[in-house]
């Protein structure tokens, strides 16, 4: 690796680490500016389904425009644009204190629909940036900053709420966002597809995207296994500021403690997975991690104290970190890189689709049922239908690399 490309590299990870670091800010304090102000778990439920619908039609056209740029360009403008909607929502906020709900609801649904071409982006540099053995080193990295940002993002934010109130720790994720974008500055943009601009063409991209993914058996599959995990663990999160503050009666300095254990598990598989890769198969990884999230959740679904519900929740992050290297190293691997974005937006779509509707789960029934009692019910729904779906994807990989090799092998004999 050259010292220029090892230079891209960290400005790469930097980009992502900040750029998680400011929604862990904003995921700090908007669930507990909106717990206090309105008492209810169901405004919790509300507010996260408002926040994760927007993205669902915004995926396929962010892919589109990944593809089209090539990636870090429009993950500097779109971060800085989510900068300038903080900015707006602290206005907001300070003016009119009576709106605050609305206001905070407004401005995560503009932050979670600007989040669909930044996710792009990065799905589309990483295989830029490493090819082969690398790829899942790399995908290790990205999956342990995200973490590792749940760490720095909550200890700030609980640093910050000791001298300032919470609303204001909507300035300082603006901040963070805006360095987030300035990272990717100088990366190169990479590989870009032509594309037309009207909407004939732009129908045609987005069909073909829909169409390669429908054909390709392991990464339905995959899209299946994925909603499943999002489902049950996006309940958990919606639900979380009320269980923690609200069930178990925990003060807000536990909430953000969660976060900031989790984190700190990130930094420390940032050593630990590349070590495991030498030794382990990604998808006895994967295997590994979906069984430690299940069993997990069981324990978060049947938690009777806050020191079990707690160390519940920060393992189950673990497991998510190693199911996702492997969920995000074979995905790769299957798709053609000029139509990544154009597969990648709708296979997120059908992933984020869960988020929204787990939001409506704990709105709908969270109070009459109880937020840990629903967690209890789909998390063992979820270790049913992964110990039937987790083998049936790994056996579909794999013929789907075998057909590969078999497909190289031809091209090389007749060339």
């Amino acid at each position: 690796m050259t010292p220029r490309s090892r230079l891209h590299l960290r400005l790469f990870a930097c980009g992502v680490l900040l750029g998680v670091v400011a929604e862990q800010i904003v995921l700090f304090a908007v669930p507990l500016l909106i717990f206090q102000d309105t008492k209810e778990v169901s405004a919790l439920g509300f507010a996260y389904a408002i926040e994760w619908l927007p993205p669902l039609l915004a995926y396929p056209f962010a892919g589109l425009l990944a593809d089209r740029d090539g990636g870090p360009r429009l993950f500097s403008l779109v971060t800085a644009g989510r900068a300038v909607v903080l900015g707006g929502a602290l206005v907001g906020c300070l003016a009119a204190p009576s709106l605050l709900t609305p206001v905070l609801m407004t401005s995560g649904a503009l932050l979670s629909l600007l989040m669909a071409p930044v996710r792009m982006s990065v799905e589309k540099v990483v295989p830029q940036l490493a090819q082969g053995t690398e790829l899942p080193k790399i995908q290790g990295l990205v999956q342990s900053m995200e973490v590792s940002a749940m760490a720095v993002g909550p200890a700030l934010a609980m640093l910050g709420v000791v001298f300032i109130d919470k609303v204001w720790l909507l300035a300082g994720a603006a901040a963070v966002f805006a360095a987030a974008a300035a990272c990717w500055l100088p990366l190169p943009r990479g590989q870009r597809s032509p594309g037309g601009a009207g909407a004939r063409e732009t129908f045609a991209e987005l069909r073909l995207g829909w169409s390669l993914l429908m054909r390709s058996r392991p990464l339905v599959l995959l899209a299946s296994l994925n909603f499943s995990i999002n489902l049950v663990f996006a309940t958990v999160l919606s639900a979380n500021a009320a269980l923690v503050t609200g069930v178990f009666h925990a003060p807000e300095t536990s909430y953000a403690l969660l976060n900031i254990c989790i984190g700190v598990l990130g930094i420390i598989n940032l050593l630990v997975i590349p070590f495991l890769l030498r030794y382990v198969e990604v998808r006895l990884l994967g295997a590994f991690g979906l069984a430690l999230l299940c069993l997990c959740l069981l324990l978060i679904g049947f938690a009777n104290s806050m020191l079990l519900y707690g160390s519940a929740f920060v393992v189950a992050m673990l497991g998510v970190t190693y199911f996702n290297v492997f969920n995000r190293t074979q995905r790769i691997k299957v798709l053609p890189q000029e139509h990544l974005g154009k597969v990648m937006g709708p296979f997120y779509l059908l992933n984020m689709l869960a988020m929204p509707l787990a939001g409506l789960l704990v709105a709908g029934s969270g109070a009459s049922v109880g937020p840990q009692r629903l967690v209890a019910v789909l998390a063992i729904a979820l270790t049913l239908f992964g110990a039937v779906m987790l083998p049936l994807t790994v056996r579909a990989f794999g013929h789907a690399f075998a057909a590969q090799e078999v497909s190289l092998v031809g091209a090389g004999a007749e060339s």
